[in-house]
Order: C-alpha cells, then sequence, then structure tokens
C-alpha cells in the first residue's frame, strides 16, 4: 500500500470516527429471510440487521382463534435504520408509516 492510500485510509477512519452513527431508509426486500434494500444500492441480509421486538410478529391463540397483537416486517414496508461504526451492524429503528 503506497503512502498516497494510507493517508487517504487514515482520513477515511477518521471521517468514520466523527460519524459514529448514519440514519438511513431502506425498504424490506424480502421477510424470510429478512433483507432491505438501501437507496437502491445495496441489500442488507438478517446477518446485518438488529431487529426490535416491536418489529416481529406476535399472535395468541383465544378461544380457537388466532388474533395478531403485533405483525412484523412486511416486504415492502419502509423502515428507519442506525448504521453502527463500522457499518457491519443496522439497527432498524421503526417503520416509516405513509399517510
Amino acid at each position: 500500500m503506497g503512502l498516497l492510500n494510507l493517508i487517504k485510509q487514515a482520513g477515511l477512519d477518521a471521517v468514520e470516527a466523527g460519524n459514529p452513527v448514519s440514519v438511513l431508509y431502506g425498504t424490506v426486500a424480502s421477510e424470510s429471510p429478512l433483507s432491505v434494500t438501501i437507496d437502491q444500492r445495496f441489500t442488507l441480509t438478517e446477518d446485518f440487521l438488529v431487529v426490535p421486538e416491536q418489529l416481529t410478529d406476535y399472535r395468541v391463540t383465544v378461544g380457537g382463534q388466532e388474533i395478531v397483537i403485533r405483525e412484523g416486517l412486511k416486504t415492502g414496508n419502509t423502515v428507519i435504520l442506525l448504521r453502527m461504526q463500522g457499518g457491519e451492524q443496522y439497527v432498524i429503528v421503526d417503520r416509516v408509516v405513509t399517510a
């Protein structure tokens, strides 16, 4: 690696350190396995995603009838993500609701 590349990498590392978290929007591309597409540029698989409990399916059976308490992520949902420093983990914060 040449000196110029080392300087470039040091600059990129400094920028990364100054921005520990980035906010992104994505679209759920598939539910199982879960994947989210960011700005049609790249797709994150479930290995890179952290999904909070509030965005998972929760169903109960009452009197033989299944009741949906909370729906999980569905294909086509727009989600807000936080990219953790280093870019290896993305936390899905919530769904975006359109009026």
